[in-house]
């Protein structure tokens, strides 16, 4: 019953009441000692893409390089590949943020990219691809892709 209480005024926010979420977040200061869960937002390299004005926002208008994802739910592939990206952009400790988009939720910004298969992933810095591969890749070749985007 709580539980069904604390969602119920979870969606009942409005975004503007939301805390700030994205690459332009704050960075929460860390947890005091003992204390293992907080309410604030934290530190976030990845985000999942909303609408066409935050992919605007949040990827195109970003400073720092992004990893474009776009994946399905029904993609085996994708499902590998994702946790694993996750993981590599992680270790580059904000250097590169990522962007997930559903392709089936945005089929508008698929189209734009020229999408024709998934797991397809575009490397972008100042709103224009500068990289791109479609399927699998092991640790080794992401940490390849990322290094190359950042320019480490």
């Amino acid at each position: 019953m709580a539980q069904r209480l604390a969602l119920r005024r979870l969606l009942s926010l409005t975004p503007r009441t939301l805390p700030p979420q994205g690459p332009l977040a704050p960075c929460a200061p860390p947890a005091p000692p003992g204390r293992a869960f907080g309410t604030s937002a934290g530190c976030r390299s990845t985000f999942t893409v909303q609408d066409g004005s935050d992919f605007q926002d949040r990827v195109l208008n970003n400073p720092k390089p992004v990893v474009v994802d776009f994946h399905a739910q029904w993609c085996g592939p994708c499902k590998i590949l994702g946790p694993r990206l996750e993981k590599m952009v992680a270790k580059q400790e904000g250097k590169v943020l990522m962007a997930k988009v559903d392709i089936d939720d945005h089929t508008d910004l698929a189209i734009e990219y020229e999408v024709s298969a998934v797991p397809t992933v575009l490397a972008m810095k100042n709103g224009d691809v500068v990289d791109k591969f479609v399927g699998i890749k092991d640790e080794d070749q992401l940490e390849a892709f990322l290094k190359k985007l950042i320019g480490a």
